[in-house]
């Protein structure tokens, strides 16, 4: 399993997000699936084939089960990117070929290689809960980034439930666990994702809760009381000390996706807040660096959509509306489009952020959704709603999975979410389409965070404009 040396540059490695979105598309994705109706029989990783003209397109061509029942498989992501280009040469020994993917509930980390049959991946090793806890003090590892140097990794807790949480490394040749990154954490405690801007050595990370706040589903009493995560956090990426918290007001529950600007010469980056206290609202925010010191400053506002009561599920009920619940966003390679995903109301929203402190909205699609149950041609009428979302390095395909989590999945969709991925098909003018042709839909799973062959717009982070 170690990685040998190579004699080239491995070619799906870009200098730029220019190079990336130049180079050519993916024909597989990648998905992870929660096992809904047999509480003995393990989450998957399912392959999907993307390539247009396939006589298997937008359908699961591949399928490795996880070796034991009860993982909650969540986010994943590659061990090798073009980050590995940052130092020269230094690294480019690596390979984009190992995709990394943590359980959230058992704290066990997968590895699965994709280079001897990319439709059929192989598990080859697991790190085990045991010593991810004593190497590091952390559980529930989440989001997987992959770094110059190393495999970073965040955790939303403690072995025993709660904070704080943190960030983790793994050795990036043999899958090692390195130990806890931070040196310094300052006034942080809770975690959620994580990432960064390497020309400036500086690294973020947002907040949603601790495992006990979470696990069991939305807590009305924290919610209420301001208790989930409302700040962003700012780091000397090289040194692991923290420098400064954001705090966006304790209204603004549940801070989530960071999504930095690909060009490397940029400070900003886009957030989204799950719920305003105030109106449930969902928001999108731009932090930036000014005057030597970061802020933020809220660009987008969704407001939440008035519904009859009786059509609401337990959890809604006392406020007669569907908040939009923006739970993942996308940032196209280009940092021309943001994509962002409302899975309470079921739209799914592209702006036009040229301008990050200005965007303006390009285009909408309605899929699903908590009263709306919104239809897809080759589908019908659909429930749960734009989740994750996932979009194509030249930003001209954009694949969006419908579950969050499965406690809250619950609450909002008491009926049982249905598992879908759809496509949508971007105009670089602005505007989007459902690629009526691509419906998949998962029979006793659901599908969560989707990954595309040879990297996305999510995967990368680059050094170079050119």
């Amino acid at each position: 399993m170690a990685h040998m040396a190579q004699s080239h540059v491995d070619p799906t490695f870009y200098r730029s997000a220019r190079l990336a979105m130049d180079a050519p598309r993916e024909q597989l994705a990648y998905v992870v699936t929660l096992n809904t109706e047999d509480a003995g029989k393990p989450d998957a990783l399912c392959v999907l084939d993307v390539e247009t003209g396939s006589p298997t397109y937008g359908q699961v061509v591949g399928r490795v089960d996880m070796p034991n029942p009860g993982d909650e498989l969540h986010h994943f992501g590659w061990n090798a990117c073009s980050a590995c280009l940052c130092h020269g040469e230094e690294h480019a020994h690596m390979e984009r070929r190992y995709l990394l993917v943590p359980g959230l509930r058992s704290s066990r980390i997968h590895i699965l290689d994709t280079k001897p049959n990319p439709r059929q991946p192989e598990l080859v090793k697991v790190i085990g809960a045991d010593e991810l806890a004593s190497r590091t003090g952390y559980s529930r590892p989440h989001t997987i980034h992959c770094g110059p140097e190393a495999i970073y990794v965040s955790a939303l807790g403690a072995p025993g439930g709660d904070g704080p949480g943190g960030v983790f490394t793994l050795d990036p040749d043999d899958f090692g666990v390195r130990g806890a990154w931070e040196a310094e954490r300052g006034s942080q405690y809770l975690a959620y994702d994580f990432w960064w801007h390497l020309g400036q050595d500086t690294l973020l990370t947002s907040e949603w809760g601790t495992p006990n706040m979470v696990e069991a589903g939305v807590n009305p009493d924290l919610l209420l009381a301001g208790k989930y995560g409302h700040a962003l956090h700012v780091w000397n990426l090289s040194d692991g000390r923290h420098v400064q918290e954001i705090d966006l007001g304790a209204e603004q529950q549940m801070v989530l996706e960071l999504r930095p600007s690909h060009d490397p010469n940029q400070t900003y980056g886009f957030v989204d807040t799950v719920l305003s206290l105030k109106d449930l609202s969902s928001s999108i925010w731009v932090w930036h660096r000014a005057n030597g010191a970061w802020q933020a400053q809220k660009v987008i506002e969704i407001p939440a959509e008035p519904a009859d009561v009786d059509a609401l599920p337990p959890a809604l009920k006392p406020f007669g509306a569907v908040p939009p619940l923006v739970t993942d966003i996308d940032l196209s390679l280009d940092d021309r489009y943001l994509y962002v995903s409302c899975w309470g109301t079921g739209e799914f929203r592209q702006y036009d952020v040229s301008d990050p402190f200005h965007p303006q909205l390009t285009g909408s699609v309605r899929l699903g959704g908590i009263v709306g149950h919104a239809p897809h041609p080759a589908g019908g009428a659909l429930n749960g709603g734009p989740q994750m979302v996932e979009v194509s390095r030249d930003g001209r395909r954009v694949y969006v999975s419908n579950s969050l989590y499965a406690s809250w999945d619950a609450q909002f969709y008491p009926e049982g979410i249905r598992g879908w991925v759809v496509k949508l098909d971007a105009d670089p003018a602005g505007g989007m389409a459902l690629d009526p042709a691509f419906f998949v839909q998962f029979a006793g799973e659901r599908p969560h965070q989707i990954r595309l062959q040879g990297g996305d717009a999510s995967s990368d982070s680059y050094c170079f404009t050119s």
